[in-house]
């Protein structure tokens, strides 16, 4: 069985990496997706339609952009992975989250401890929490091989 798997989240790590190699080392039929994970191109995904001359517009249109791939993407998805990392507010993470709650679309959080307290809403909603990606790798071979 095939599956699409939206990666959502912090981009200063190699988490999605390693959820991804893992899925193919254990041969697991999965499309992976994602936002654009290349800050300053992200940031500038609106800027082909006109530059913007204050912060918020230009983040309103990059952000307006970037939703295209994002909610395409999850709403194809049969599952998400939600990182949040310690260094970082993803504000957008738990949008994403709160999108996939919306469209029963099923997600994983993928967490440290330290973050149980702040995240409670959005582990609330999620099928299950994570601490690492290999606990990932291990969930998605049970979904797909058992």
């Amino acid at each position: 069985m095939a599956f699409n798997v939206y990666l959502s989240g912090e981009i200063h790590s190699d988490w999605r990496q390693q959820i991804i190699e893992g899925s193919k080392a254990a041969g697991l039929d999965i499309n992976f997706s994602s936002a654009v994970t290349h800050h300053e191109s992200s940031d500038a995904a609106g800027d082909v339609l006109a530059l913007a001359n204050d912060g918020f517009w230009r983040d309103h249109q990059s952000a307006k952009i970037n939703a295209i791939r994002t909610s395409s993407a999850i709403k194809n998805a049969d599952m998400a992975v939600i990182r949040f990392g310690n260094q970082y507010k993803q504000w957008n993470a738990a949008f994403d989250a709160g999108f996939c709650a919306a469209l029963n679309v099923p997600y994983i959080t993928l967490h440290d401890e330290a973050l149980i307290h702040p995240l409670k809403e959005v582990d609330g909603a999620a099928q299950g929490w994570a601490q690492t990606p290999a606990q990932l790798v291990e969930l998605l071979t049970y979904l797909l091989k058992k």
